[in-house]
């Protein structure tokens, strides 16, 4: 009896076991559409309702052929503007692949306003030529050649007599001495991508924005969320110049990769954290939240990653796009 017993309880973990692996791969290969509506204090009349598509973390991963389920998702969405924050590719490949994102974006039918910031598991934005110039990666002019562009500093787009300024949040705040901020190993990466004399060209750029009207809008895209420490850095030393920020758009975190039921993600890759990212604060995972008036969004985004290939997958996390609109925040 205690043996049938035993070969019960088993078969029952068995069971479970195998209808939570169906569960996962099925999860793992569908798509949800998360709205949010984002309050903005004074924002112009000609930007209420304005719809950003936010399109993060798809590190090579593949949604049927040429994308096609991916696309009939994202095509039947109207929006003003679409941004892609970081990791499109596979930064475990031995050849990255770019295949997959470019099938996505030959794919879009709306590209009007199409902008990329890089992430980790990208390839750098330049690479050194044979003349030892800067030149733009492949990867980047094939991005561009198929309508979607590399946002190094400022996208402005005007509605009437007013802007919203779309930006590269981490060279917004840089210094032409290159200083980086303590312990955000992230930030060097991003002085790396540029020369110089490029890099300075492109804080140029900012400056313009600063004497524009307060009216303006101010939205900043990153790979990686801005921490509060990193916020209160920003904002206290006067060796940095934290702009008046309307909202920060971000990915990295996968929300977790791994979620659990009542409780949520065990690790982010956030080094700024005590504990590196582990038992992370739940309520800076993924999602909206503010800090010192700064708003940010983190989408949990589309794929997966990590160097052991069996736990390249996200648990009870399923792949999202984000569909955020503009709205004014009434007093």
């Amino acid at each position: 009896m205690t043996i049938n017993r035993g070969k019960f309880i088993l078969l029952l973990f068995v069971c479970f076991l195998f209808i939570v692996a169906v569960y996962t791969f099925w999860d793992n290969n569908r798509i949800k559409v998360v709205s949010e509506d984002i309050f903005i204090d004074g924002l112009p009349a000609e930007f209420e309702g304005y719809k950003i598509l936010q399109i993060t973390d798809i590190h090579d991963k593949e949604f049927g052929k040429d994308q096609r389920r991916l696309l009939n998702v994202v095509n039947s969405l109207e929006y003003d503007a679409v941004v892609f924050t970081g990791d499109m590719l596979d930064e475990y490949s031995d050849s990255p692949d770019y295949e997959n994102f470019y099938a996505l974006i030959e794919g879009m039918e709306n590209k009007d306003a199409a902008l990329y910031v890089s992430g980790n598991s990208d390839t750098a934005n330049y690479e050194i030529n044979d003349n030892g110039g800067s030149v733009k990666h492949e990867f980047i002019q094939g991005m561009e050649e198929r309508g979607v562009k590399l946002l190094e500093s400022v996208y402005t787009v005007d509605k009437g007599s007013s802007r919203l300024h779309l930006t590269d949040f981490e060279l917004s705040y840089m210094q032409e001495e290159l200083s980086v901020a303590e312990g955000r190993y992230q930030l060097r990466e991003v002085y790396e991508k540029y020369d110089k004399v490029h890099l300075k060209q492109l804080m140029e750029e900012f400056s313009h924005i600063e004497s524009e009207s307060d009216s303006d809008i101010l939205i900043g895209l990153t790979h990686y969320p801005v921490v509060d420490s990193l916020i209160d850095r920003l904002d206290e030393d006067p060796q940095y110049n934290l702009m008046d920020y309307d909202l920060i758009l971000a990915g990295h975190y996968h929300g977790g990769q791994f979620r659990f039921p009542f409780y949520g993600a065990v690790f982010i890759p956030e080094p700024m954290y005590e504990k590196s990212g582990l038992f992370p604060p739940q309520d800076r995972v993924k999602g909206l939240w503010e800090h010192r008036g700064v708003q940010q969004y983190v989408s949990t985004g589309l794929g997966s990653s990590g160097p052991v290939p069996l736990l390249r997958f996200r648990f009870i996390n399923t792949p999202e796009i984000n569909f955020l609109t503009l709205r004014n925040k009434e007093d």
